[in-house]
């Protein structure tokens, strides 16, 4: 059996101040790690948000690659291990193995296990928070150095599946939003056959569908023979139902309850910690897979998810949608289609206009209003279909691959305990 700090150097991470007292500290070249960095990494810390300038680094600490994270307050026990260089605050713990002691993966991994353990100990009448003392008491065991090797490169492996998966997702939605926004905002097939160019790769059929001209319009010029309308005339916005809470449960003891916890900050589905309801509800409160759902409400203060849009996924093909919500349909005579209006949702100054319309005075929501005033931009329906052509196969396989990772993650999982027990033993030939 062993403490993390037999085997290693452990310390809290350093930040003496918050971005909205001190925005000298950030902005450089030295990466900060936040605890919700680590909750989302997978394991290995392959990207940021955030970073200190040279005044931020000198009062903070640059861990190095390797490093393993743990955090001690907000996402109590979320573990990631640093692949470059990086700082983090005091929510935050740091551990750099001793390599001729332990594997450092093999620690996160057995930290995966130990989650639960470490979560019972923390307090806090604000927050939730545990603190290095938690890490005195821990003692975990420790199989000889290659066993621990072995063990990280299973378990690592799909880990690299997974990885790999959200690399590819995050692919996808950048190619589908950087379609939306040459088609539709800057309209670049237009501009380059009014220059006499052919449009950057297209092919002849769907170059044949865009004008060669513009004309003017409320929202200035656009391709010519398109037409600008509000919102109202083409979709539906419908507000989910209020319902109570003592109607639901984790389990599936009723109809899948999608709500603002549905929607990332952003946008897109959030499939995590899925709600069933079981209570009273009218027909105008269903939404099938492939609906459109907005938010109206921000949660709290440090996401603001108001505007934000995601399409329900085709696990649920029926289920309820809370008043936090909005579901949006076009009317059955609009060309207007559902991608359409999730990407044009997903742009920055369409979001811009939307949020525009909230209001309140102790919780920001989202009036009806700013799902039916704004102005768009109405493309042929040829235009449209073929958009969703291509863009309908890349949210497609997005939600294939988020399904395949759920797999993989429970298979890993379940394999975790037996691995760190010695009762699974596999080595490689």
């Amino acid at each position: 059996m062993a403490r993390l700090k037999d085997i290693g150097q452990l310390d809290r991470g350093r930040s003496r101040h918050r971005p909205r007292y001190a925005e000298h500290l950030y902005g450089g070249p030295y990466p900060f790690i936040q605890t919700g960095d680590i909750k989302a990494a997978n394991g290995r810390i392959t990207a940021f948000t955030q970073t200190y300038s040279e005044a931020g680094l000198a009062q903070s600490r640059l861990w190095p690659a390797n490093t393993l994270c743990i955090t001690i307050a907000a996402n109590i026990a979320e573990t990631a291990i640093l692949t470059f260089p990086a700082c983090f605050p005091d929510s935050v713990i740091g551990f750099i193995a001793d390599e001729s002691r332990c594997d450092v993966h093999f620690v996160e991994f057995m930290f995966r296990q130990l989650k639960q353990r470490i979560q019972l100990e923390a307090s806090g009448s604000v927050q939730d928070n545990i603190n290095l003392a938690t890490f005195d008491r821990l003692y975990f065991p420790l199989p000889p150095l290659p066993e621990q090797r072995e063990i990280a490169h299973i378990l690592a492996a799909f880990d690299d599946k997974i990885d790999l998966n959200r690399r590819m997702n995050a692919a996808l939605e950048a190619t589908a939003r950087a379609l939306f926004q040459s088609w539709f905002v800057d309209f670049d097939p237009v501009r380059a056959k009014a220059e006499g160019r052919a449009p950057e790769g297209m092919d002849a059929a769907t170059a044949a569908l865009f004008p060669d001209s513009f004309e003017d319009s409320a929202l200035g010029p656009i391709p010519s023979g398109w037409r600008v309308a509000p919102l109202s005339e083409h979709i539906e916005a419908v507000r989910g139902l209020s319902y109570k809470g003592s109607g639901l449960t984790d389990a599936a003891g009723g109809l899948p309850m999608h709500n603002l916890n549905s929607v990332y900050e952003g946008g897109g589905y959030k499939y995590e910690g899925m709600k069933y309801y079981s209570g009273e509800y009218q027909e105008r409160h269903l939404a099938k897979a492939g609906d459109l759902i907005v938010t109206n409400t921000e949660q709290g203060h440090d996401l603001l998810l108001i505007g934000y849009p995601a399409l329900i996924p085709t696990r649920y093909p029926i289920g309820l949608f809370s008043h936090h919500l909005y579901r949006v349909r076009p009317l059955a005579y609009s060309p207007i289609t559902l991608p359409y209006v999730y990407f044009l949702l997903k742009t920055n100054y369409f979001h811009d206009i939307v949020s525009g319309y909230a209001n309140g005075t102790t919780v920001n929501m989202l009036h009806v209003n700013g799902l039916q005033r704004p102005l768009i931009v109405i493309p042929p329906a040829a235009v449209l279909a073929r958009f969703d052509d291509l863009v309908l196969p890349m949210l497609q396989k997005q939600e294939s691959s988020h399904s395949e990772n759920e797999r993989l993650a429970k298979t890993r999982d379940a394999m975790l305990p037996h691995l760190i027990s010695g009762e699974l033993r596999v080595t490689r030939e």
